[in-house]
């Protein structure tokens, strides 16, 4: 059972640690690593799980969206600046081709998504 118990924590660790690098790479989805790590955290260290949502920086956007599944705009035009830039910098890299559509594709499914979320009751 300790063993289960740390690989959750070892997985919530490494998302949580992939998290924190997409907030500086826009190629990296933060909130999704954090929504990782927090579930992960939860199954093997609840001490950890806590400390991850006491992050100023990641905290309140998990717990708005674990209780409304909305996302502030502030985030919101971040993470679509974020995709947008990483769209430019993949044609520029990659040029023309099915790779580079293939990803701005992606990208551009990933941003609309994003976009069309609701924001919090508490912001409007």
């Amino acid at each position: 059972m300790a063993l289960v118990r740390i690989l959750w924590v070892a997985i919530a660790a490494l998302s949580f640690s992939i998290g924190v690098l997409g907030i500086f790479l826009p190629l990296l989805p933060t909130t999704v690593f954090m929504l990782i790590a927090v579930y992960c955290a939860s199954k093997g260290s609840p001490r950890f799980e806590a400390w991850i949502r006491s992050r100023h920086y990641v905290g309140p956007l998990l717990i708005t969206w674990e209780q409304e599944r909305a996302i502030p705009r502030p985030a919101k035009l971040t993470a679509v600046g974020m995709i947008a830039l990483s769209g430019l910098i993949t044609g520029w890299t990659l040029g023309p081709g099915w790779r580079s559509f293939s990803i701005i594709a992606l990208l551009v499914i990933v941003a609309v998504w994003l976009a069309t979320r609701p924001e919090p009751s508490s912001s409007k």
